[in-house]
C-alpha cells in the first residue's frame, strides 16, 4: 500500500517507519502524504491507543528531499500541500511519540518536535540547517524549537547551524529520555503501550490541554483545563476507572 513507509501494529500501538534508507529518510511530498495517511488511519482505529513514528538507526529523517525542493516552484509551495500534511499530524488527538536515532535534521527535527514525546537514542542528532541552503525552517522549526529550548539556543541552532547531541537535547528539554541505540525503539514502544493502556478519552483531553498551554495565558489555560476535566468527570471512563479502583481490578476503558 505504501512505497516510502512501513506500517505495523504492536498491541495497542501503531508504528510507522520512514523507509527511504538511501535518502536517509528525507521527507519528500510522497512520504509526507503516506505518513499523514497512515497516522490518520491509526487515529480512526479504536484498537490503537498511541502511535510511534521512527526511521532507522542511522537516520530518523535527514530533512526535506533537496532534489525535490530544487525542482519545486514557489507557486507549488504556496499551495500548501506539504503544510497540509504537517497539519494532519499536528491535529492528531491520540498521543504520538517520535523514536529518534541518528540524523533528525531540518524537516526531520520538525517532525520529531511535532510529536508529543521524543525518545532518542544516544546517537541522535538534532539540527535545523536550512540556512545553509539560503532558507529558514518552514515546518514549525522556528516556533517549536524556540518554545522548547529558548530563544538564544534556538538562534544558535538556526542561524549558526549548531547540531545538538542527544544528551544536549535532553539537557535542554527537547527530548524525554536518551537510551542506548539498540534500545531506543523498544523504549518508545513500551512508553506508547503504557500510554495506550490508560483511559483514552482522558489521554486526549490531557494532550489537548498541555499542547494549548503554550499558546495561552495561565488564566485561560486553567479555564481550558477545568473544561476538559469536567468532560472527563462526566465520562463513562471516569465511572469505570473509579469503580475498578474500588474493586481492585483492571479498568475496561470505552473511550467515552
Amino acid at each position: 500500500m505504501y512505497e516510502n513507509i512501513l506500517v505495523e501494529t504492536h498491541g495497542a500501538v501503531g508504528l510507522v517507519r520512514l523507509n527511504r534508507p538511501k535518502q536517509l529518510n528525507a521527507l519528500n511530498s510522497a512520504t509526507l502524504r503516506e505518513l499523514a495517511t497512515a497516522i490518520g488511519a491509526f487515529e480512526q482505529d479504536a484498537a490503537i491507543g498511541a502511535m510511534v513514528i521512527t526511521g532507522n538507526e542511522r537516520a530518523f529523517a535527514a530533512g526535506a528531499d533537496i532534489a525535490e525542493f530544487q525542482q519545486t516552484t514557489l507557486a507549488e509551495l504556496m499551495k500548501g500541500l506539504r503544510a497540509d500534511q504537517y497539519e494532519v499530524l499536528r491535529k492528531v488527538r491520540k498521543p504520538l511519540i517520535a523514536a529518534v536515532s541518528g540524523f533528525a535534521y531540518g524537516g526531520g527535527c520538525e517532525l520529531a518536535m511535532l510529536c508529543d514525546l521524543i525518545v532518542a537514542s544516544d546517537t541522535a542528532k538534532f539540527a535545523q540547517p536550512e540556512i545553509n541552503l539560503g532558507l529558514i525552517p518552514g515546518g514549525g522549526g522556528t516556533q517549536r524549537l524556540t518554545r522548547q529550548v529558548g530563544k538564544y539556543l534556538a538562534m544558535e541552532v538556526i542561524l549558526a547551524g549548531r547540531v545538538l547531541s542527544a544528551w544536549e537535547a535532553l539537557q535542554h528539554g527537547l527530548v524525554n529520555r536518551v537510551v542506548p541505540v539498540e534500545l531506543y525503539l523498544e523504549e518508545a514502544l513500551e512508553l506508547a503501550q503504557t500510554i495506550a493502556e490508560r483511559a483514552p478519552l482522558a489521554a486526549r483531553l490531557a494532550k489537548d490541554a498541555i499542547n494549548r498551554a503554550q499558546d495561552m495565558s495561565l488564566e485561560h489555560g486553567l479555564g481550558l483545563e477545568r473544561s476538559n476535566f469536567l468532560i472527563a468527570f462526566g465520562s463513562e471512563d471516569k465511572q469505570e476507572g473509579t469503580t475498578a479502583f474500588l474493586e481492585k481490578r483492571k479498568p475496561q476503558w470505552k473511550g467515552r
